[in-house]
């Protein structure tokens, strides 16, 4: 009964870490090599370095007035660590209203704080989430597929998506985000098959039910909550993730409960638990969530805070009122942005983002000198693109997934379609009903689901264990040029998006379409 419910996975333990391990430092390398260059303020970093400093400062993100002098300011080169920001003066009102909660900030402002006010510093936090999530990502794909092979192809992917590679290098949030959602995933692929090893070991050893076992406490449903609710913590759109993880999990333990042949299993899932998961998939979130506002519930000077009146007749009155204005802006920021419709020269439709029609210019000074290079005409671009081969494969994989699912109901195909819908639907709505500012990086999250739909359909190639040399050499034939072909591609662009230094021509030759630029460049 274990092995039905859970599938031993292929290969030990110690190839197991190895090669994520192997992998994650390959991506680790990619993403901070060369890390602090441009040596510049790139695209929304100045928005969240800034509010990064002031949560170091101040607890609270400030309007922190910029010297005319500092390289912030004007977005010169940065030569040096510097203290770029002047107080704000006490008879100024400096409280900022920021649009996104602040756990990606303080993540940020953790490298600012190790490495000073330097492109690195502002960086390391997102290079190392990047790196980290490759491991992650080898891990859930191995666990999902029980192949150590696929494990790491998948890590593999990730770590040569260009998009992935870009926002690992650059401080904007949507790393963060990533990050979490993709680690809160994981720990529920865990959960997954510790609840089975649980059902398992009670189904040998004790009188069957009808509604099987209480489980107890399912510490990977926690962490789950609490990564989702970093996420959330991180971005709002995060709740999109958490709902449908909170969903497919419940799925999950009626499936198990209903594969082990208990007489009631809906029944059971539904007494033993989805009050454990309600716990653990909404509490636990929510909990992470306020947590992350602790900077602002404690201080003076957040936006909107209210601190005098908060403080003027006790500690009842104090969580009242602080529990007011924390709500009141809250409701603020979902009106800023369902009403965000600013036009910008690269935003994009969700539908375009599969098919990179439209990505993002992140970093592309107009006045190279020509000594730069050696030509006439010198480029350094920072391009917020994944990677074709990538992102193409993706949309035929998860054509395949679908079918996958709809002839199989696999549970891997559904999670992962589910992963994809979470992050890429909900966008839909606002394209829709409104004009809202979006961008294709808005996709990060969703890209280890692309990346598990490619691992997936290459399981289906590979074909199982028992199959002929013929088949398996000829899937491995075909899985190894497809890898190999992401690979060419991605050392193509990799100029392009790091700031390397190459002539005009090399630069327009890596532009797959007109439409990746606005207009030719000067």
């Amino acid at each position: 009964m274990a092995q039905r419910l859970v599938p031993p996975i292929q290969g030990g333990a110690l190839a197991g870490w190895a090669g994520p391990l192997l992998i994650a430092l390959f991506g680790g390398i990619l993403r901070f090599v060369r890390l602090g260059e441009p040596k510049a303020v790139v695209f929304d970093e100045t928005f969240y370095i800034k509010d990064a400093y002031s949560l170091l400062k101040h607890g609270v993100e400030r309007t922190m007035l910029g010297n005319a002098d500092n390289p912030i300011a004007d977005k010169r080169l940065i030569t040096g660590n510097l203290d770029i920001f002047q107080h704000c003066p006490k008879q100024v009102d400096c409280a900022s209203f920021v649009a996104h909660p602040p756990l990606g900030k303080w993540m940020i402002g953790a490298g600012e704080w190790l490495f000073g006010m330097t492109p690195f510093g502002w960086r390391f936090a997102a290079a190392l989430v990047g790196t980290l999530s490759i491991l992650i990502m080898a891990r859930v794909a191995r666990r999902m597929t029980r192949s150590t092979l696929l494990g790491c192809l998948g890590g593999l992917l990730l770590a040569l998506d260009g998009l992935h590679l870009v926002l690992s290098r650059t401080a904007l949030l949507d790393i963060f985000l990533m990050f979490w959602v993709l680690a809160g995933f994981a720990c529920l692929v865990a959960d997954r098959d510790w609840a089975r090893r649980r059902l398992a070991g009670w189904y040998e050893s004790a009188p069957i039910s009808e509604l099987g076992p209480r489980l107890g406490l399912r510490p990977w449903r926690v962490a789950a909550g609490v990564c989702l609710g970093a996420a959330c913590a991180v971005k709002w759109s995060g709740i999109f993730f958490l709902i449908a993880f909170a969903v497919m999990s419940v799925m999950w333990d009626m499936g198990a409960r209903r594969a082990l042949g208990l007489r009631q299993p809906y029944r059971g899932a539904l007494s033993y638990d989805v009050p454990g998961g309600f716990a653990a998939l909404a509490v636990a979130p929510a909990v992470t969530f306020l947590a992350s506002w602790t900077g602002w519930f404690v201080t003076a000077g957040g936006w909107g805070r209210n601190w005098e009146q908060a403080t003027s007749a006790g500690p009842f009155f104090f969580v009242i009122d602080s529990a007011r204005s924390w709500l009141k802006y809250q409701t603020q920021v979902l009106g800023y942005h369902s009403g965000l419709e600013a036009y910008h020269p690269y935003m994009s439709e969700p539908w375009q983002w599969p098919l990179l029609l439209r990505p993002v210019s992140f970093y592309y000074p107009p006045d190279l000198p020509a000594s730069a290079c050696g030509a006439n005409d010198c480029s350094q671009a920072v391009l917020g693109v994944g990677t074709p081969a990538l992102w193409y494969g993706a949309v035929l994989a998860l054509i395949a997934i679908i079918t996958w699912y709809v002839a199989t109901r696999d549970w891997r195909a559904g999670a992962t379609l589910l992963g994809f819908g979470a992050g890429w639907l909900p966008w839909f709505y606002y394209a829709i009903a409104g004009n809202r500012t979006m961008y294709l990086f808005y996709m990060i999250p969703v890209v280890p689901f692309m990346v598990l739909a490619i691992v997936l359909a290459a399981g289906l190639v590979l074909g199982r264990a028992g199959a002929s040399s013929g088949r398996r050499s000829a899937g491995a034939a075909a899985v190894g040029g497809f890898a190999l072909i992401v690979l060419i591609n991605f050392w193509w662009l990799q100029p392009v998006l790091t700031a390397e230094t190459i002539t005009q021509a090399e630069w327009w030759a890596r532009m797959l379409m007109r439409s990746w630029v606005t207009a030719a460049p000067k």
